[in-house]
C-alpha cells in the first residue's frame, strides 16, 4: 500500500506501507552491518534502541543527523543503542563511518530487501531509500516515539526522541 509521505523540493514521493505509532509492536528485521553481517532487532535485545532512518548518509542532512546522534551518544550510557538505518551499501556505509569519525552509533543497511523500511513505513520505492524517521523503541521492543519526516531536508526533533530515550532507560 502506497501513502503520501516525502517530498523532495515540490514533488511529492509516495512512501510505502503503514506507519507505526506510539504503542506498537517494533517490527522485527535483518540489517547488513558494514561488515556483511546480518542483525535483527534481537541482537539489541533489553536496550533502549534509537532508530535514525536517512534517505543517504552522503547528504547534508544525512550526514549531520548521524553526527549528532554520534556526539550524543557518548553521553546516553551502555542501555541506549544509536542505529542508524538507510539503503546505502554497507561498503558506503563503512567509508563514509571512517571518513567522520562514526565510532558510537551503529550503520546497518536495509539495501538487500527493503524489510526493514516496508515494516517500519518507510519506504519510497520509487527512489529505493528511505523516508527520514525516527523511531524509539524500548527494551520490550514497543515503539515509545515515532517521526516521520515529510519533507527530504528536515530535520528530526532531536531532543525530544533523546528525552524519551533517557526516561526509558532510567526506569
Amino acid at each position: 500500500m502506497a501513502r503520501s509521505g516525502m517530498y523532495i523540493g515540490d514533488t511529492e514521493f509516495a512512501v510505502h506501507n503503514d506507519t507505526l505509532n506510539v504503542g506498537d509492536p517494533a517490527p522485527d528485521f535483518r540489517l547488513t552491518t558494514n561488515n556483511w553481517q546480518s542483525k535483527t532487532l534481537t541482537d539489541y535485545a533489553g536496550k533502549v534502541k534509537i532508530l535514525s532512518i536517512v534517505p543517504s548518509l552522503d547528504t547534508r542532512v544525512c550526514a549531520a543527523q548521524t553526527r549528532r546522534f554520534n556526539e550524543e551518544a557518548s553521553s546516553l550510557g551502555d542501555h541506549i543503542v544509536i542505529l542508524t538505518i538507510s539503503a546505502d551499501l554497507p561498503y558506503a556505509q563503512r567509508r563514509w563511518c571512517g571518513a567522520e569519525g562514526i565510532e558510537r552509533v551503529v550503520t546497518l543497511s536495509d539495501h538487500k530487501d527493503m524489510n526493514f523500511s516496508d515494516a517500519y513505513g518507510v519506504h519510497v520505492s520509487d527512489l529505493r531509500i528511505c523516508q527520514r524517521a525516527l523511531f524509539v523503541v524500548d527494551q520490550n521492543d514497543i515503539v515509545r516515539y515515532a517521526e516521520y519526516v515529510p519533507i527530504i531536508g528536515q530535520e528530526v526533533a532531536f531532543d525530544a526522541a533523546l528525552d524519551v530515550a533517557r526516561t526509558l532507560a532510567n526506569q
